[in-house]
């Protein structure tokens, strides 16, 4: 694995959005375990300890995955890349060399993306070849995660007398607002609740949309553009997405998962290779 060098983020946008991940993963964490759990089983008690053994592993993963998608470098940058221009390469202005296939320039990032999918705020880096497998799990954890925590979130604050009431119904609607203007624990805790609810419904979309592109063979910009020529059937576009154990990636990032290609050249269908 490459390294990135330089892993600040580069735009405001960036900037907000990757803070707010970073306080709001522990911050849940902690509410999770030491306030709503404590709420149905008797602290370090043999229950207590399973879900904290559980949400301990899933914060593991969340957070092991998303510190490999930052510290992966999946550019152009250290590659040996093509001279001439082949099928599908182009050359690229602003890095100045021929860009491989599948590769896009980042204006964020600032270079050529290997199969890049898209620019993702929340790690403020690219997604591309070489940390999608890092991407998929981090949001396949926290949508695990998420959805742990609201079967008990919802009970938890139901139980506190937070819903059901007029009053409850506009202090979901305009939480933020409710936090500063009527502060008191309650509604912190709802406000807690409902970004894990938010969370839950985000990731599980995303999961859905990336699991989707994964078995197509895929990367966003391929499927607005409807091109389909690396599609080698679900099985070997797992592969090519994941790595030759990609039943084993749920278990750490540091477990190895080799990765068929290496960003630059790609198989094609038979049938384009035909024409």
């Amino acid at each position: 694995m490459l390294l990135r060098r330089n892993i600040l983020p580069r735009t405001i946008s960036d900037t907000f959005v990757t803070l707010f991940t970073f306080c709001i993963i522990p911050l849940v964490y902690y509410f999770e375990l030491f306030i709503v759990l404590p709420h149905y089983y008797t602290q370090w008690g043999l229950c207590y300890l399973f879900h904290f053994i559980c949400g301990s592993f899933i914060l593991f993963n969340v957070c092991s995955n998303y510190v490999a998608i930052v510290l992966c470098d999946t550019s152009i940058k250290g590659r040996i890349l093509p001279t001439t221009l082949g099928p599908n390469s182009r050359f690229c202005a602003v890095c100045e060399c021929i860009a491989p296939p599948r590769s896009w320039h980042c204006n964020i990032c600032n270079v050529c993306i290997l199969k890049r999918d898209h620019h993702c705020m929340f790690t403020s880096c690219c997604v591309g070849y070489h940390n999608l497998r890092y991407f998929v799990m981090f949001v396949f954890y926290i949508f695990v995660a998420t959805v742990y925590a609201s079967y008990y979130n919802i009970h938890f604050v139901w139980e506190l007398g937070v819903l059901g009431t007029l009053e409850s119904i506009i202090k979901i609607i305009f939480p933020l607002a409710t936090l500063f203007v009527d502060y008191s624990i309650e509604q912190m805790y709802l406000f807690l609740v409902l970004i894990v609810v938010v969370g839950g419904v985000f990731t599980g979309v995303l999961l859905y949309y990336h699991g989707d592109l994964i078995v197509r063979g895929l990367v966003t910009h391929e499927r607005n553009q409807r091109l389909g020529q690396y599609d080698l059937g679900p099985k070997r576009n797992v592969v090519d997405a994941l790595g030759s154990r990609w039943y084993l990636v749920w278990v750490s990032p540091f477990l190895e998962s080799k990765l068929p290609h290496d960003g630059i050249t790609w198989d094609v269908k038979q049938s384009v290779k035909a024409k």
